[in-house]
């Protein structure tokens, strides 16, 4: 019949598109409302675990109420994991002594009483789907009589702050005695601050402090290493307010990376067979001569040699060539892109389109990055009865940085915990390895001033260079990447470094030259501001340091050189 027609593939198509998003828009629908029923399930459960908490400790004379290892101590946990219903909560019961403002607080106490009544917080949290949820109920609990009275013991307050100073709320304060039995946890309030009224006196409270994300400030335990540590764990005396304050702050990372530094190379052909030859006509190489192949009269004849690429190049340097042109002969030496045949151009190389006759070439005006490889062309040309010949072509140029891999290094921080038999005890002192990758990330690292030293297992090394500088500050949050250049230990070494008075910033390209009798080395300062003098003998030098716009220093005899030695100059 007319006007019938079949389903189409797009009326296909576009049905099952729909039908999708009618199920999707149910399949959502349903997710959503399991997540709510199974949501409320578990605020329901926390509710009833935090209901139950609460008429427990009004259940309890006021005398009895307290925590284990806590300040009031008592019998209630102070943490403990409750699966409800299939939910696993962690309900969490502080209690503390409150001073009531009404009466004054502190020392400012009208009857001298700070613990008028006990303040109770019960917190219970589980996991969600959308994250860790809490419900929490605080309660105040006065003694029955209604009459405040002293207790025994001291007064600890705990002082948080970060790196400036500023007062650090939400921090996590850990405090325990064996001694007197405490061993809680509570947290610093909006003005940084925790006060734990009626602390049992005693000594060898130890308190760490700590928040999610930052360091750990801590008191430390007198060992044998750490004979006179400082902070000290504190003593808590009857009466008495015992105070201390922590400084913590957000952590960052330091990557360190081990290199050799830059060095120079020099390609060489001395034409003993055609291994470095990539190209000739008409040439004859032989018994370390490149010459017109045939007999006179001799024509022309070119050779271009392989391409001469180095890894990490870093700078061309120059060409040079030995050769012999006797009279009516002549050769001319081009340099060539190894990338699609073409001549170095004259904005890169003045004279190259004509032809070099003298050496050496100057090769620095080339660009690396344009240019990462060279070809040295020569054409030669010979008369009725000689040929010019080649004895040898050289390329000399700088490469580098390199990777070196498996470098360990002792990095410590400047901050200490007391001193010992064998000096400082440093808050952070750990050994770290480059490894394969020639690289490594430190993580969770407070902000302090970090020095890094070869480590014994890689004593065949030296610190020739560093970006920046030892030793290196890292600020709170900071990611800091420090690169080291490595040479081959000598016994004796100085490495200087070059900063501007009035920047502190390092000074590339600076004059630094080390003396004394009978010796004397000029270096330039490295792209990281440094100068490193190896092979030196134990003994006092004079320095002399200048750069473009700065004052010259000079220094009679001011550098004791002795082992691995470092030495830092400031310019006005």
């Amino acid at each position: 019949m007319q006007g019938e027609r079949g389903v189409t593939l797009i009326d296909t198509i576009v049905g099952t598109a729909l039908l999708l998003l009618v199920f999707v828009g149910v399949a959502a629908a349903f997710q959503l409302s399991v997540d709510v029923v199974t949501s409320n399930k578990a605020r329901a459960g926390a509710i009833a675990l935090v209901d139950e908490r609460m008429e427990y400790i009004r259940s309890l004379p006021y005398t009895s109420l307290g925590t284990v290892g806590g300040i009031p101590s008592g019998s209630i946990p102070q943490n403990e994991s409750v699966t409800l219903n299939g939910v696993t909560y962690n309900r969490r019961t502080f209690i503390e002594y409150f001073d009531d403002t009404k009466d004054g607080s502190g020392g400012g106490d009208a009857n001298g009483v700070q613990a008028d009544s006990k303040a109770a917080k019960v917190d219970v949290s589980w996991n969600s789907r959308t994250g860790v949820r809490h419900i929490i109920a605080v309660t105040r609990v006065s003694p029955a009589t209604g009459l405040e009275s002293a207790v025994s013991g001291g007064t600890l307050t705990i002082f948080v702050v970060d790196s400036t100073g500023a007062s650090l709320s939400n921090a996590q304060i850990t405090i325990v005695n064996a001694t007197t039995s405490v061993n809680l946890t509570t947290y610093s309030n909006a003005s940084g601050t925790a006060t734990l009224i009626g602390t049992p006196a005693g000594a060898g409270y130890q308190i760490t402090v700590t928040k999610s994300g930052y360091s750990t400030a801590q008191t430390y335990f007198a060992s044998a290493q750490n004979t006179n540590p400082n902070p000290g764990n504190l003593t808590v005396s009857n009466s008495q307010t015992t105070s201390a304050t922590f400084a913590i702050d957000v952590l960052g990372s330091k990557t360190v990376q081990s290199w050799s530094p830059v060095q120079s190379g020099t390609w060489t052909d001395p034409f003993a067979d055609n291994s470095n030859v990539a190209t000739s006509t008409n040439i004859t190489i032989a018994g370390g001569v490149a010459k017109i192949a045939g007999s006179a009269p001799y024509g022309s004849g070119e050779v271009q040699s392989t391409s001469i690429s180095p890894s990490y190049l870093s700078k061309w340097k120059q060409l040079s060539w030995t050769s012999s042109a006797p009279a009516g002969t002549s050769i001319l030496y081009r340099v060539y892109d190894v990338n699609g045949g073409s001549l170095i151009p004259e904005a890169q190389l003045p004279g190259n389109a004509a032809g070099f006759t003298s050496s050496p070439i100057d090769l620095t005006s080339i660009s690396t990055s344009t240019y990462q490889g060279l070809r040295i062309d020569a054409t030669l040309s010979g008369s009725s009865s000689a040929t010019p010949s080649i004895d040898a072509w050289n390329v000399n140029y700088d490469y580098g940085p390199t990777p070196l891999p498996n470098i360990a290094l002792t990095m410590t921080g400047a901050k200490t915990i007391g001193t010992g038999p064998s000096g400082a005890v440093y808050k952070y002192s750990q050994t770290i390895n480059t490894g394969a990758s020639a690289s490594v990330t430190v993580p969770n690292l407070e902000w302090d001033a970090y020095t890094l030293a070869v480590a014994s297992s890689s004593s065949a090394y030296d610190i020739a260079s560093a970006c920046g500088p030892q030793p290196e500050s890292l600020a709170p949050g900071a990611a800091m990447t420090t690169a080291l250049y490595l040479l081959a230990h000598t016994a004796n070494s100085l490495l200087v470094d070059v900063r501007a008075s009035a920047t502190g910033n390092l000074i590339p390209g600076a004059s630094v030259t080390l003396s004394r009798t009978g010796f004397s080395s000029a270096l330039t300062s490295d792209n990281c501001g440094q100068a490193f003098f190896s092979g030196l003998i134990a003994s006092t030098y004079t320095i002399v340091v200048s750069a473009p716009g700065y004052v010259t220093y000079t220094g009679t005899n001011a550098v004791t050189v002795s082992g691995t030695t470092r030495y830092s100059v400031t310019l006005n």
